[in-house]
């Protein structure tokens, strides 16, 4: 078992709990704790081994030291002086949200205190007439569309998991929408930030909302996606949209998974406007089907749907439907009746859990790349060949209307050989990602297993220079250390 954990660790993939180099294995003396305390009050500072181990690791297969303690704050003021004490006594901040990720970004590499946002849940100030929203960090994606039902608007980036909003701001996240809608990246107008010595930076000046600024550089979206490794998020400001007048979806099965592609690829380039274009491959569709009982036909199957007026729908119907046929498409299936459509966007959003009940015991691990939305034929086509080749249990499923997809990986964690076929595929999946003009991870960031593919992808200049704007926010590497860098 040693061995293995030693391999894992020095693949950079799989840095199991119990061996992590640079590990902190002491505890907190009683007068830091106290100093916790005193800055949020005694309920909400927990050192109990239990909370501490379920603040350690997030729905991915890393694994590492939890944090030595758990702190709730309740408001901005709160997360400024935990930062600026934690800061002057040397201890890491991990920022915690609902846990979703799957990078093991909130692994507490260095120990330290894991603050977990998630009683900051106030929706601030909602500005219907700009289409904007300021929420606090503990506030979910599912809880704000419920908060905007009555206005007529929505956000409609969707991970699919009920993330924390800011949790997603710091992962750039993105979704099934993305295609239509952009994502995370995209809808952030501002951001309120603690950084590491407990100051607070508005990102675009506080209160402002505008839709586009020259004004200097983009301090918002430097923190888009920078995983907790520059400061605290603890409020961002939202772009939000009109919820549409009519929605349709639909399901059609395809004797390959490159006719499902090619189909994608043409219905983009006749400018159909899509909302969502998903792909399924026959062995996630079969998953999908048992896990959350629909019927199916077990090939590669793509889920589409389409926002506009009842007019602009009919047209986009027609238009996809002719493509689609042209691709011959089997089993063709509209979904106009909401209750339909959510089950079957469900199903979708479920398909991690589904993949995980074809092997029960299992760990998953899901690979993340983006191609060019031309490469995207060829890579996955010979992702489906490297999949069957290997041996490995597992499917695909991906955004392939933005070029992005998933192999989602079933594997006994204790089986040696297994967990190097693994990262073998892995490697050579994201190699030939990088070599088509692709990224490594399109939605779920670097944090501790991509390190190194993220030098090769951005080079010795990039990684450098990220290295310089890290020094100079946080000069003594305490905010989220070990991820992305």
């Amino acid at each position: 078992m040693a061995s293995l954990l030693r391999a894992a660790a020095t693949w950079g993939l799989f840095p199991w709990r119990g061996y992590c180099s640079g590990v902190r294995q002491g505890k907190f003396s009683k007068d830091f704790v106290e100093a916790l305390k005193a800055i949020v009050g005694s309920p909400h500072v927990s050192t109990v081994a239990a909370v501490r181990e379920q603040h350690g690791h997030d729905e991915s297969m890393h694994r590492c030291q939890p944090p030595d303690a758990v702190v709730w704050p309740q408001n901005v003021e709160q997360v400024s002086q935990l930062a600026a004490l934690c800061y002057h006594q040397g201890v890491p901040i991990i920022p915690f949200g609902t846990g979703t990720g799957l990078e093991g970004g909130v692994c507490a590499m260095q120990g330290g205190v894991c603050v977990n946002l998630t009683h900051m849940d106030r929706i601030l100030a909602l500005s219907p007439e700009d289409f904007s929203v300021v929420v606090q960090p503990g506030v979910t994606r599912k809880a704000l569309n419920t908060h905007l039902r009555d206005c007529g608007l929505w956000f409609p980036v969707d991970p699919g998991a009920d993330a924390s909003l800011c949790g997603m701001v710091a992962t750039a996240a993105s979704g099934t929408n993305s295609i239509r809608y952009g994502t995370t990246r995209e809808n952030v107008l501002n951001l309120e930030v603690v950084l590491p010595t407990g100051q607070v930076l508005h990102t675009a000046g506080q209160g402002r909302h505008f839709r586009k600024s020259a004004a200097g550089y983009n301090l918002t979206g430097l923190f888009v996606g920078s995983e907790g490794t520059l400061g605290l998020i603890t409020a961002a400001t939202l772009r939000l949209y009109p919820v549409p007048e009519a929605i349709v979806a639909a399901t059609c099965a395809f004797s390959s998974v490159r006719a499902a592609v090619d189909t994608t690829v043409h219905i983009l380039h006749a400018a159909i406007p899509v909302a969502r274009i998903e792909l399924l491959d026959e062995v996630m569709i079969d998953a999908c089907n048992r896990h959350s009982k629909l019927n199916c036909p077990v090939a590669p199957t793509l889920f589409l749907e389409f926002h506009g007026s009842q007019q602009a729908l009919a047209e986009q119907v027609q238009r996809a439907e002719m493509i689609i046929q042209d691709h011959g498409a089997s089993h063709f299936s509209w979904a106009k009746e909401a209750e339909k459509r959510s089950q079957l966007w469900a199903a979708r959003h479920n398909a991690w859990y589904a993949a995980l009940a074809l092997r029960p015991g299992s760990k998953g691990y899901a690979t993340d790349i983006c191609v060019p939305i031309s490469q995207l034929p060829e890579i996955l086509v010979q992702a489906k060949e490297d999949l069957k080749a290997s041996g490995l249990t597992g499917g695909i499923v991906g955004h392939v209307g933005d070029g992005n997809f998933h192999c989602i990986l079933l594997l006994d964690p204790e089986d040696a050989e297994e967990l190097c076929r693994l990262k073998a595929f892995t490697h050579q999946l994201c190699r030939r990602a990088l070599a088509l003009h692709g990224t490594c991870t399109g939605e779920h960031g670097i944090g501790l297993g991509k390190k190194q593919l993220l030098q090769d992808e951005v080079g010795a200049v990039g990684i450098e220079t990220m290295q310089q704007l890290k020094a100079m926010l946080d000069p003594q590497g305490l905010m989220n250390p070990g991820k992305v860098l």
